[in-house]
């Protein structure tokens, strides 16, 4: 169980190069964390993604993804071959971390606490790939959409957490 003044800052998480990142350095900024998969029938919404990041970033939004193979075995690639995938065939720039669990015993602190904060209509568990949860500059969950929702549907949300 984690402290109720916990942040999403207060993580780290594997980058997909392998070195260990503090989410503390995009203290005060936006985050859509998103588990992502190479294999999957919402695999296109890495176009949107990116170019939420594109759009967003010199706001500060950071967009950040977890590859996860939970679902179908949709994500059964090495983080190399996850990276290389991303980048020639989506142009992928923003962060990419290696992959995580985001249900059961296993999952990631962060998902965990994610979906502890802001449960989903089925309760807390991640039903597929591209869940997505945004942040707020406080670091805390202001919103979880599920896999259907395409990037571009959650911009006025977006806009709204960057003018607070």
């Amino acid at each position: 169980m984690t402290p109720a003044d916990t942040t999403a800052y207060d993580f780290s998480a594997t980058a997909i190069d392998g070195r260990e990142v503090e989410l503390s350095q995009f203290s005060g900024q936006p985050l859509l964390i998103v588990n992502v998969a190479s294999q999957c029938g919402f695999t296109p919404q890495y176009e949107g993604l990116e170019q939420l990041h594109r759009t967003y970033a010199e706001q500060g939004l950071e967009v950040l993804g977890f590859p996860c193979d939970q679902f179908g075995n949709q994500e059964p690639g090495t983080e190399a071959e996850i990276q290389e995938f991303c980048s020639t065939r989506f142009a992928v720039s923003f962060p990419m971390f290696a992959k995580v669990e985001v249900n059961g015993e296993g999952a990631h602190p962060l998902y965990r606490w994610l979906q502890s904060e802001k449960p989903g209509l089925t309760g807390e568990k991640i039903r597929w790939n591209f869940t997505k949860f945004l942040v707020g500059r406080d670091g805390t969950v202001v919103k979880r959409y599920g896999s259907s929702t395409k990037p571009e549907k959650i911009t006025d949300d977006i806009e709204q957490v960057l003018g607070d």
